[in-house]
C-alpha cells in the first residue's frame, strides 16, 4: 500500500510538469522603422531608396511592411523628388544628390509625419585588398584587409561592408587616430575558402550617424541578428515625429558616396 502510495506522488508530479504556461507579453504598439539611403557611385550612378517597415511583437517572424506611405524628399532650393512604392516595403525615386545641398525627407504614414535634414557626405575610394591565410584565432582563418587614405586635416566618418555568401561584416571608423594615413576596414569570417567572391563599400557619413551606428553595432555584437532586428536598447536616428514627438520612428536617413571594390579570395 506504501509503495501504491508513493507511485500515485510521482505520477502526480510528473504530469504537473507538463502544464503549459502561458508568458503575457505586453506589446507596445508598432513604430514605423525607416531605412533611407541615397548612394552616389564612384561611376557616377545613385541610388535613392527608403524601405519602411513597423516594428512587431517579439515573437512574430514576419516583417510588417508598409505600402501606403506618401514619400519625398525636397531639396534647398524646393525641388520635389517623389518616391513610388516597388515591393517589400521599399519606395524608390530618381535623385542624384548634389555636395553642400541640404536635402529633407518627408514621410506621411497613418495621419502622421515624420521628417529628417541630411547631406551627402563625399568618401575615399578603397585601393587595395590584402589577404592573409594565417589569421582568425585559431591562425588557420582566411582575413582580407581592404585599404583606403584618409584625407589629411579633415574630420572624416566612415561605414564599411565587407559582404559575401560567407558572412557579412560592419563597421564604422572615426578619423581622428589616422587622420591622413593609410587604413584597412577588416574582414573575417568562418568557411571563407579560395574562390569566394567578397564585395568591400566604403561610405562617408556624418559623425551622427557614426554614433548611431556604433551603437546598433556594439549591442549586435554578441548575439544574432543585423543593426535592424530588435534592440536590447531604442537607439534613435535623426528622423523626428512632428506631428506626436513621443510616437518617434527607429532608423535613419543617410546620404553617401560610395566607393566599392570586388575581391576574389586567392
Amino acid at each position: 500500500m506504501k509503495k501504491l502510495f508513493l507511485l500515485v506522488i510521482f505520477f502526480g508530479i510528473f504530469s504537473s510538469c507538463e502544464d503549459v504556461i502561458d508568458v503575457a507579453l505586453n506589446d507596445a504598439p508598432p513604430r514605423l522603422v525607416v531605412e533611407a539611403n541615397l548612394n552616389v557611385w564612384e561611376n557616377g550612378s545613385t541610388s535613392a531608396a527608403v524601405r519602411l517597415t513597423t516594428t512587431a511583437p517579439f515573437f512574430d517572424d514576419n516583417v510588417p511592411f508598409v505600402t501606403d506611405a506618401d514619400v519625398k524628399i525636397i531639396d534647398e532650393n524646393g525641388l520635389v523628388y517623389p518616391f513610388n512604392y516597388n515591393q517589400d516595403g521599399v519606395y524608390t525615386s530618381s535623385l542624384a544628390p548634389q555636395l553642400n545641398v541640404d536635402y529633407r525627407l518627408t514621410i506621411v504614414y497613418k495621419n502622421e509625419t515624420y521628417t529628417a535634414t541630411e547631406r551627402l557626405y563625399t568618401v575615399s575610394p578603397l585601393q587595395f585588398v590584402e589577404q592573409r591565410d594565417d589569421g582568425g584565432f585559431t591562425g588557420e582563418d582566411i582575413e582580407l584587409k581592404a585599404f583606403f587614405t584618409d584625407p589629411a586635416g579633415e574630420q572624416n566618418f566612415y561605414f564599411f561592408e565587407g559582404l559575401s555568401e560567407r558572412g557579412d561584416v560592419l563597421d564604422v571608423y572615426n578619423d581622428e587616430f589616422f587622420d591622413g594615413n593609410t587604413i584597412f576596414g577588416y574582414y573575417l569570417v568562418e568557411d571563407l575558402v579560395p574562390g569566394d567572391k567578397v564585395q568591400f563599400n566604403i561610405y562617408g557619413v556624418s559623425e551622427a550617424y557614426y554614433n548611431f551606428m556604433f551603437i546598433l553595432l556594439q549591442q549586435t555584437s554578441d548575439g544574432g541578428g543585423g543593426p535592424f532586428e530588435t534592440q536590447p536598447a531604442t537607439v534613435r536616428g535623426n528622423i523626428v515625429n512632428e506631428t506626436t514627438a513621443d510616437n518617434f520612428p527607429l532608423g535613419y536617413f543617410r546620404i553617401s558616396e560610395v566607393s566599392t571594390l570586388n575581391y576574389t579570395v586567392q
